[in-house]
C-alpha cells in the first residue's frame, strides 16, 4: 500500500537528504548494512524482553532503509545489483525482527504462540516471492495491505503496545494472507490476458525436421555441383593456358 500511494512523494522529500548524505562520502550499500546491523540489534532487544529499547533500536532500523534508495539515486549508482542487494537484506531483516518476537513470546508465554510471528514471516516471505517473480516474468505484482513498511509499523505497534502484541500480530497474519492472494489474483490477471502459443505437435516438429533437413541436402549438393563446375573449368582451360604461355 506504502509503494503505491507514498512512495513517490516520499523520495521526492528524501532526494535532498540522499544528495547531503552523498556529499559526506556514505554509499548506498553501506546505509544498507547499517540497517541489518540495526535489525539484529532490535532482534536481541526484543528476545531480552527490553521492549521500550527495541522500539527505538527499530526506528534506527528503519532510517538507513529508507535512505538507502535516496542515496543511490543522488549518487547516479542506483543498478539491479543494488536492488538486489538491497531486497536481500530487507528479507534478513524482516527474519531478525521477527524471529527475535517468536524468541521472545516462548519465553513469556506457555503453548505454541511463539510461532505465531514465524507464521507472518513466512506469508511474508511469499509475499516478497510473488512480487519477485511476476517482475521476472515482466508482470507487475506491486501493492497490497501489508507490505513491508506496514510490517515494521505494525511490529513498532506491538513493542509500543506488548498486553496487544499476540492481537497484533494476528492481525499481521491475517492481512498478509490477504496480501498474497492480492498479488496472486494480479498476476493471474496479467497472465490471462496473454494469448498462450501452442506447442508445436510431434508430427509437426517431425515435417519440419524434415524440411530442414531436405533444405540442408539441397544447399549442400549445390555447393558440390558449383565446385565440380569450377574444376571442370580450370580443366579445360588448363590446357590452353600452357599453350599461350600464361
Amino acid at each position: 500500500m506504502f509503494d503505491g500511494q507514498f512512495r513517490s512523494h516520499a523520495e521526492k522529500q528524501l532526494k535532498p537528504i540522499g544528495s547531503s548524505l552523498r556529499r559526506t562520502g556514505v554509499t548506498a550499500d553501506q546505509l544498507t548494512v547499517l540497517g541489518v546491523v540495526m535489525a539484529g540489534a532490535t532482534s536481541l532487544a526484543i528476545a531480552n524482553g527490553a521492549l521500550r529499547l527495541s522500539l527505538l533500536l527499530l526506528v534506527l532500523c528503519a532510517v538507513p532503509d529508507v535512505l538507502d534508495g535516496a542515496v543511490a539515486k543522488a549518487s547516479g549508482t542506483a543498478s539491479r545489483r543494488g536492488a538486489f542487494f538491497d531486497s536481500v537484506c530487507d528479507r534478513v531483516s524482516d527474519a531478525l525482527l521477527l524471529g527475535g518476537m517468536a524468541w521472545y513470546l516462548s519465553t513469556t508465554n506457555p503453548g505454541r504462540i511463539a510461532v505465531l510471528p514465524l507464521a507472518v514471516l513466512a506469508v511474508s516471505l511469499i509475499i516478497s516471492y510473488e512480487r519477485a517473480k511476476a517482475e521476472a516474468l515482466g508482470f507487475d505484482a506491486k501493492g497490497g495491505l501489508m507490505e513491508r513498511a506496514e510490517r515494521l509499523i505494525a511490529i513498532g505497534l506491538a513493542l509500543l503496545f506488548q498486553p496487544a502484541m499476540i492481537a497484533i500480530l494476528w492481525v499481521m497474519l491475517v492481512l498478509s494472507v490477504v496480501t498474497a492472494g492480492q498479488r496472486f489474483a494480479k498476476v493471474w490477471r496479467q497472465a490471462s490476458r496473454e494469448v498462450p502459443v501452442p506447442a508445436p505437435t510431434a508430427r509437426a516438429r517431425a515435417r519440419r525436421q524434415s524440411r530442414v533437413s531436405r533444405t540442408a541436402a539441397r544447399r549442400t549438393q549445390g555447393r558440390l555441383t558449383a565446385r565440380e563446375r569450377f574444376a571442370a573449368r580450370d580443366r579445360i582451360a588448363g590446357p590452353s593456358r600452357r599453350r599461350d604461355g600464361t
